[in-house]
């Protein structure tokens, strides 16, 4: 996978938004192992445990907290971090946090998204924006079809309509400020990442599917799952984060050519039933290791999805590595070895690095 393992990042200045979660978490070390020079802005570590301390991730980057809807404390860590590159994770993730709280949700995926880019007006050294979404921000009828990027956004839920919104909003400032035809005056390019549903070590977030799974077959419990039939493009996460970090790349080198939304998810065969999954896990498990259907009733949630990804693999070179069985062996993986007391971010790296064997320069 061309332009991870060259000297492109080496030196390169990074702000990652959102680096105490876990996706932002896995970015900045692998960002770290490129040579960048990273700076996180983010609230504290939303959960206990979390990737952000048990990786000790504080010490490869600058880490500053804050909240994205504080427009002044994220316009000064812009302008004090002089990031050329900017990726944005921070956001409320979940689904059913969307339903609990869906003015905050909405406040922070929304807002949040505005002061960024308000923020990166008055910030000469910005050159690249990618913004990370979700495969949720489509409108979906369920009708079974992978959506490519030129589908309507819209979002059944809270959640995926806060990531819809987040999407037309970055859309807005690309127009209004960041227009591609002006290029040579702004030079700032921008685009999204609309990403599968994933996995990997060091999530601990609550009702997530991984996380819920490795919880009770640590208690020895059978962990109850909420929508066994449900359909989900699953992928490790090193898979979309290869896709930011290409997609990053080529923004720089390429300017608005590459701007506009961008799919990352796993190969059509790939998207399985949460049911399967489940399975997968208790034979990797082992032991007493079982689930069964949770009875309590839940908000909608759509029955499948699933993205088109020819556009990324057509015009950035980039397409999905792993099975869903290796994604699955790799994340209970890790967690059985940190649970056995091995260095969490020595894990990270490891795989990381076995994701990126035999990639060119």
């Amino acid at each position: 996978m061309e332009g991870l393992v060259s000297d492109f990042w080496r030196g390169r200045r990074v702000l990652v938004t959102g680096h105490t979660g876990f996706k932002g978490g896995w970015l900045c070390i692998w960002l770290r192992r490129l040579g960048a020079v990273v700076t996180g802005y983010a609230l504290p570590p939303p959960t206990e445990p979390n990737l952000f301390e048990v990786a000790r991730i504080g010490e490869v980057v600058e880490s500053r907290n804050g909240d994205v809807r504080d427009l002044a404390a994220l316009a000064r860590v812009l302008s004090d971090s002089r990031a050329e590159i900017v990726f944005h994770l921070a956001a409320q993730p979940l689904v059913l946090g969307g339903y609990s709280d869906p003015v905050g949700t909405f406040d922070t995926n929304v807002m949040g998204t505005v002061n960024l880019l308000q923020a990166i007006r008055s910030a000469p050294c910005v050159r690249a924006v990618v913004n990370v979404t979700t495969d949720k921000c489509y409108e979906n009828d369920d009708g079974g079809r992978a959506f490519r990027e030129s589908d309507p956004l819209g979002g059944v839920e809270p959640y995926g309509s806060s990531k819809a919104c987040s999407e037309l909003v970055t859309r807005a400032f690309g127009r209004a400020f960041f227009d591609p035809a002006s290029y040579a005056d702004h030079r700032v390019a921008i685009a999204t990442a609309r990403a599968g549903n994933v996995i990997g070590g060091g999530d601990w977030g609550e009702n997530r599917l991984l996380p819920d799974i490795v919880r009770s077959f640590q208690a020895r419990r059978a962990v109850l799952i909420r929508r066994p039939t449900a359909v989900r493009p699953w992928q490790h996460v090193l898979e979309p984060l290869s896709g930011y970090l290409r997609l990053g790349r080529r923004l720089i080198e390429t300017g608005p050519a590459c701007g506009g939304g961008w799919n990352f998810g796993p190969a059509a065969t790939e998207s399985r039933p949460v049911s399967w999954v489940a399975e997968q896990c208790v034979r990797l498990w082992g032991g007493s290791a079982q689930w069964q259907r949770d009875p309590a009733e839940y908000p909608p949630e759509a029955g499948r999805l699933q993205l088109d990804c020819s556009k990324a693999r057509e015009s950035l070179g980039w397409e999905p590595r792993l099975s869903l069985e290796r994604a699955l062996e790799m994340t209970i993986g890790w967690y059985r070895d940190a649970a056995n007391g091995a260095d969490a971010r020595r894990l990270c790296e490891e795989q990381i690095a076995e994701f990126g064997a035999g990639e060119s320069a």
